[in-house]
C-alpha cells in the first residue's frame, strides 16, 4: 500500500484543484470521489427518477462503471453536483461505493482521494489528512467567477444560496457527515491562492513521509 492523502472539504473550497496538482507533483493517482456520487445521481435522473430515492439510487451505485466517468460531459455540471448532494445522504449508496474507493487508495506509490468523508470514513488511517475550507462568501465568489467564465448566467446571490444549502445537507446528514477528522490539518484557503495552498500541502506531505 502506498502513501495515502485524504482531502476533505466543502464545495468550491479548492480541494479538487489541490488534489489534482498534488497528484501531478507527487506522481500519485488521484480520485475525485464526488464524481462517483455525481454519476449515480445522473444515472437516476436520466432514468426518470429522483436522486434522493434510495430504491433507485442504491441499484445505480451498485451498477456504476467508474471507468467511464471521464466520458460523461454532464458530470461536472452544477445540476450533477446537486444530484450528488442528494444521493450521498443515502447509506446504501455510500456502502456501494466504499469498497471501490478503498481499493483505489491502495495504489503505489501513493493515492490522493478528495471528497467529504475520506479522512473520517474511507481512509481513517491515512498518514496525511487535509481539510480544505474557506468562508462561504469566498467560495461563492470563486464558483460564480468559474460559472461566468463558462458562459453561465447565474447571480452571485443564487450561487451563495446553493453553496449554503449544499453545506447544510453535507454537514448535517445522518451518514458520514462532512467534518474534519480529529487528526486532520485544517487549510483555510480564504486568503490563499492556489500556488500557496499547494506549497503548504506539499510541505505537510514531505513532513509526514519522513516520519
Amino acid at each position: 500500500m502506498g502513501f495515502v492523502i485524504a482531502i476533505d472539504g466543502p464545495t468550491a473550497s479548492g480541494k479538487g484543484t489541490l488534489a489534482k496538482r498534488m497528484g501531478e507533483a507527487l506522481k500519485f493517482k488521484v480520485l475525485d470521489t464526488g464524481l462517483l456520487y455525481r454519476a449515480v445521481g445522473l444515472a437516476v435522473v436520466r432514468a426518470g427518477g429522483d436522486p434522493a430515492d434510495a430504491a433507485l439510487a442504491v441499484p445505480a451505485a451498485q451498477k456504476l462503471d467508474a471507468s467511464r466517468l471521464a466520458d460523461d460531459n454532464d458530470i461536472r455540471s452544477d445540476l450533477a453536483g446537486q444530484y450528488a448532494s442528494q444521493c450521498s445522504t443515502i447509506a446504501g449508496v455510500r456502502a456501494a461505493l466504499l469498497e471501490f474507493q478503498r481499493k483505489f487508495a491502495d495504489a503505489e506509490p501513493g493515492a490522493i482521494l478528495d471528497g467529504r468523508d475520506i479522512g473520517t470514513v474511507i481512509c481513517p488511517h491515512a498518514p496525511l489528512k487535509l481539510y480544505v475550507t474557506a468562508a462561504p462568501e469566498v467560495r461563492a465568489h470563486r464558483r460564480h467567477a468559474e460559472l461566468v467564465s463558462r458562459g453561465k448566467q447565474l447571480s452571485y446571490e443564487d450561487v451563495l444560496a446553493d453553496i449554503r444549502a449544499r453545506d447544510d445537507r453535507d454537514m448535517n446528514r445522518a451518514i458520514a457527515p462532512l467534518k474534519p477528522a480529529p487528526d486532520a490539518i485544517i487549510l483555510d484557503t480564504s486568503d490563499m491562492n492556489a500556488n500557496s495552498v499547494l506549497q503548504k500541502a506539499l510541505e505537510y506531505t514531505h513532513e509526514r513521509r519522513r516520519v
